[in-house]
């Protein structure tokens, strides 16, 4: 799942990219919505996985 995010924040920061070089707005606000996404995927996942952490060592 972490590979999804990181892929979804670069595909995100190209769109942009693209949107400013064409001066095409509808294109630079998918990728941040895009680039957005991925940030959430990645914390998301963090949080997860410390919650399963915390949770494994309770159980030791």
């Amino acid at each position: 799942m972490a590979e999804e995010s990181k892929k979804d924040q670069l595909m995100g920061k190209a769109k942009k990219a693209a949107g400013d070089f064409m001066n095409d707005e509808k294109t630079k606000e998918e990728g941040k919505r895009q680039e957005t996404e991925g940030k959430v995927k990645d914390a998301a996942n963090d949080v997860k996985d410390k919650a399963t952490d915390a949770f494994d060592n309770d159980k030791k």
